[in-house]
């Protein structure tokens, strides 16, 4: 079974003028579905409410503890992953949140978080080991 996989982000364009959409790998399209994922806040996508994840929620929380924000991230992502990408199983999920400081041309620094998002799992079509590293700003979130 030849089974193709649409890159992402999709061109739009060549939809319109009848154009051959770039394909990509498994590996590829689950990366790109992840993300999408892990950018997109609950409730954003009208079809599904619960497509999305939480980081969302905690994007402006400064007062929250790095454990409480880890674990909500975490857990957060890895039932909106089992949920929503049927094609990944054996999902693990590890973040890492460490403050980053930027230099603000002679203003004042700004700090900011960093959440590392490490996805691992096993593909279910091929059992073969997947993984994958989404890296964020939050307060507030950029990519």
């Amino acid at each position: 079974m030849n089974i193709s996989y649409y890159k992402l982000p999709l061109e739009t364009s060549k939809i319109t003028s009848n154009k051959e959409l770039d394909k990509c790998s498994i590996m590829q399209s689950i990366v790109g579905f992840i993300h999408l994922i892990t950018t997109s806040y609950f409730g954003e996508c009208t079809f599904d409410e619960s497509f999305g994840c939480s980081i969302w929620n905690v994007d402006f929380d400064n007062l929250t503890s790095t454990n409480k924000l880890r674990n909500t991230i975490s857990e957060s992502l890895v039932e909106s992953i089992i949920y929503q990408e049927k094609r990944l199983k054996k999902v693990n999920v590890e973040v890492m949140i460490e403050q980053e400081e930027f230099q603000n041309r002679g203003k004042l620094n700004r700090i900011k978080k960093r959440v590392d998002i490490k996805v691992v799992g096993v593909v279910s079509q091929t059992n073969e080991p997947f993984s994958c590293v989404e890296r964020f700003y939050i307060a507030p979130l950029s990519f």
